[in-house]
């Protein structure tokens, strides 16, 4: 909810990904969420990633992640591995914790002028973040709400 006085300027897309090793975040602002730009990001990523033989990368199933100009960048870098994670189930990428954080850090709290703002504002964040990055300690830990064997 938004009190009356309450401006929406516009909107932005945030790329990330999360290296869950260290918990280090690269990401990207873009105006609109296309196949080029996710090309664009997917780039960025290769060449923060070269000395890996391997870049597995876990995504929702949105179509800018579909495209013909994705499916070419993949034959370029075979080194890449997209996994789609099924239809609701958001939970089992680890970066959705960190989108969740930067929702409650960031955006909740903050006021933002413009989309160019709110865009300095999450990137600072984020350069604040990976300086004191952790790993996720990602685990089911609540036995109660287990599914009992048959």
């Amino acid at each position: 909810r938004h009190a009356f006085e309450y401006y929406r300027h516009g909107t932005l897309s945030l790329y990330a990904a999360l290296d869950v090793k260290t918990g280090k975040v690269h990401a990207k602002t873009a105006a609109h969420h296309t196949s080029e730009e996710f090309v664009d990001f997917l780039e960025q990523v290769v060449a923060r990633c070269q000395a890996q033989p391997e870049i597995h990368i876990i995504l929702d199933n949105l179509s800018a992640h579909k495209t013909k100009k994705v499916a070419a960048f993949l034959e370029e870098h075979p080194q890449v591995k997209l996994h789609f994670t099924p239809t609701y189930s958001s939970w089992l990428n680890q970066v959705e914790i960190w989108f969740a954080r930067v929702e409650r850090e960031v955006i909740s709290r903050g006021v933002f002028t413009s989309v160019k703002d709110l865009a300095r504002k999450l990137m600072r964040y984020i350069q604040a973040y990976t300086k004191t990055a952790r790993p996720f300690k990602w685990k089911y830990s609540d036995v109660t709400k287990r599914v009992k064997p048959c």
